[in-house]
């Protein structure tokens, strides 16, 4: 297992930067050299005396700091896949379009053991060194490919949970009642409405349990000293998250 990355913060700025312990930071503030065991509010300067604050990683850490490889799922749209499968330590995840790897990261430091493919080759390496800055790579396996390839591979195993972001997420929903375990969920996260529609028709085709699909959105409030509204900007859609579960 590698050591998860922690965050410097520049203590008279807004200023983060995720770095190993044991790895140098160069910086216009200067250079510094993360300890191997920082400790959580340690202070630690650069050569040119400019203080960072050692902060340990959390989970939205992990979205805003992971290297990207395309549009990583939001912390809001985990939060609603861990709380409505609820997820926990000791499951088995099976997920497929890892892409950036911030809801495997999350499973994993849950305590949950992921499977997780990706069919590009190098966003699988990008999604292998995220899992080391989240100190999850032993508990987060990428696997490069399609996982209607590696049905067979998969064969006689069962999973707690599987969890989808792909466009072909649909045709795996028709292998769920084979791939999960009595009772386990299935999670499909779709960008697009009719996307969603599949995955919920696919669901009720193999005789998947309580099959819903929610639309994820949010409204952040404007505070300010005339009063308190609603900020006009944006309408805060991200996606549509589809459950059910294996009976």
């Amino acid at each position: 297992m590698s050591h998860a990355a922690v965050l410097l913060v520049h203590a008279d700025s807004d200023r983060e930067y995720l770095r190993t312990p044991g790895e140098e930071l160069q910086t216009d503030l200067g250079v510094l050299t993360v300890p191997d065991d920082p400790d959580p509010g340690q202070i630690i300067e650069t050569h040119l005396e400019e203080p960072f604050t050692v902060r340990a990683l959390r989970g939205p850490d992990l979205f805003n700091h992971f290297e990207r490889t395309g549009a990583p799922m939001m912390p809001r749209d985990v939060g609603l896949v861990v709380g409505h499968v609820g997820a926990q330590s000791g499951d088995r995840v099976l997920d497929a379009g890892t892409g950036t790897g911030v809801l495997s990261a999350y499973l994993g430091r849950l305590g949950a053991a992921v499977t997780t493919y990706e069919r590009d080759p190098e966003f699988a390496e990008v999604a292998r060194d995220n899992m080391a800055l989240a100190g999850v790579d032993d508990r987060v396996e990428v696997r490069g490919g399609d996982v209607l390839e590696d049905l067979d591979a998969l064969s006689g195993e069962e999973f707690d949970l599987l969890t989808l972001d792909t466009a072909d997420a649909a045709t795996v929903v028709e292998h769920a009642p084979e791939l999960l375990t009595s009772g386990g969920y299935c999670a499909v996260y779709a960008p697009f409405v009719e996307d969603a529609r599949r995955a919920e028709e696919a669901a009720d085709a193999v005789g998947l349990l309580g099959v819903e699909t929610l639309e994820t959105i949010q409204r952040e409030l404007h505070v300010d000293d005339r009063g308190t509204r609603p900020s006009t900007a944006g309408v805060g859609h991200t996606g549509y998250l589809t459950f059910a579960r294996n009976g």
